[in-house]
This record gives C-alpha cells, sequence and structure tokens, in this order.
C-alpha cells in the first residue's frame, strides 16, 4: 500500500494500473486489489476505469495532522540530540515582525555563560543569526524596508549597522544556507543558526546554537543546518525535486 501510495504522490498525473504495477514492482492483480481497498476507503480516487490519484481523505488527514503540528514538541528531541553532541546551548526561535522571539532553550551546563535571549525575550533580526535567514528570505527590497523602519540600531560594536554592511553578509548566509551572529548582540557571545521550514516550505522557526566566542566552532554550521532540515522534515516539509530532462 505504502509504494503504491509513494508512486501516486511521486506523479504529477494520474496513473494507470500497469503503470503502478511496474513502479512498484506489485504483480498487477496485487495492485488492483490493494487499490480497490484504498478506493474503498478515499485514500486513492479511481478517476476512471483503471486511472488512479490519490484521494482526498489524505487531504482530510493531511490537514488533521497539520492543525496538531506543534514545532516546539517536534524540535525539542532534535535540540536535545544536538545539546548532547555539541554540549552548547541551543535554542528555538520564531519571527513575530521585526524580531526573534526564543520558544525554547536547552542550556550549557559548561559555564555560567550570560546570554541575553531567555525563553519568551526578542531581539531585531539583523543581530541574530536565525534573523538573518529570515532577511534572507525577505528579499532586498524588503530589506531595504527593514532597514529604513528600525534604523538598524547597534548593540555592540560588531553590529551590522547599515544596509550595505547587513547586504553583504545577508548575501553570505544565502550562499551557505546558515548563519552567524558574531558577538552583534551581546559581547562575548557568538551564535550560528539555521532555518526551519513547514510542510509548504516556508520558514517558520530557526535552530541555533549559542556559546562564549571562544568556544564557538566555525565548522558546527553544517551540522546545525543538518539537524534544522531534520526538524523541517518531521513538521512535513519536502524540498522541491529539479525535474527530469
Amino acid at each position: 500500500m505504502m509504494a503504491l501510495l509513494e508512486a501516486l504522490a511521486e506523479s504529477p498525473e494520474p496513473l494507470n494500473l500497469k503503470q503502478l504495477a511496474i513502479k512498484t514492482s506489485l504483480h498487477p492483480s496485487t495492485a488492483h486489489r490493494i487499490l480497490s481497498v484504498m478506493v474503498e476507503h478515499r485514500l486513492v480516487d479511481r478517476i476512471e476505469p483503471g486511472t488512479y490519484r490519490l484521494g482526498i481523505h489524505l487531504l482530510e488527514l493531511g490537514n488533521l495532522v497539520k492543525s496538531r503540528i506543534n514545532i516546539r514538541d517536534e524540535a525539542l528531541p532534535f535540540m536535545q540530540k544536538l545539546h548532547d553532541k555539541i554540549h552548547e546551548t541551543v535554542n528555538l526561535s520564531i519571527r513575530q515582525g521585526d524580531e526573534m522571539v526564543y520558544v525554547e532553550r536547552l542550556v550549557s551546563s559548561r559555564s555560567a555563560m550570560r546570554v541575553v535571549h531567555l525563553i519568551g525575550a526578542r531581539a531585531p533580526l539583523h543581530i541574530t543569526a536565525v534573523g538573518k535567514l529570515f532577511l534572507v528570505e525577505d528579499g532586498p527590497e524588503k530589506v531595504r524596508e527593514y532597514a529604513q523602519r528600525t534604523g538598524l540600531p547597534s548593540f555592540t560594536r560588531n553590529t551590522l549597522n547599515s544596509l550595505p554592511k547587513l547586504t553583504q553578509e545577508l548575501e553570505r548566509v544565502r550562499r551557505q544556507g546558515y548563519a552567524f551572529d558574531n558577538e552583534e548582540a551581546e559581547r562575548g557571545v557568538s551564535c550560528v543558526g539555521a532555518g526551519i521550514r513547514d510542510d509548504e516550505g516556508r520558514l517558520v522557526a530557526g535552530l541555533s546554537i549559542s556559546a562564549p566566542s571562544e568556544r564557538l566552532n566555525k565548522a558546527w554550521g553544517p551540522l546545525v543546518k543538518e539537524v534544522a532540515d531534520d526538524i523541517s522534515h518531521a513538521i512535513g516539509y519536502r524540498p522541491v525535486r529539479a525535474l527530469r530532462r
């Protein structure tokens, strides 16, 4: 059954019984028997004799699952594994307007590192690693509007407080797929973050590691991105596949 559902999901067009049997390596009679049960339960629609597509009941179930998904609950097990591996503070944040809001945090026990951004705290987009990812998602025009609207206030001497500096940094973030806060929010503390996407591909949250600057390893960037991608997958995100020629 799962093989048949996957085959139908991968095809933008309805498939006939012969095509499905070939794609799934099932005997046509076996495929037909399973499809008949799925049609009965509306998991698959028979749109004409011998031709099938995914059924409307899957949409109903999908909407139910989506309504029950809590990003924080889904992210916590992945955050815990990352924390256990890195032994530094792991944060989950979401965007609200021009700020990032921290909604979950697993604190490092290695030091009494002071970080301003506790759960529920807010920080402007341009001074946080994850906030930069949301600015990249916005695009150049909205970034200019953000800069004009906020004035890009400085929090440390490293804060990117001009549009040219911020634009240059965002281009770097766009290329690598993750971002750094290099003591831009707080002196002595650095951060590396990556984005989390939902089932519609929207950037909905960010995962980050905070650490004293002397301990933060730039090589953690790909690891944070990998874990953020795992969380995205857990809440339904599937990258768009390149079209075959």
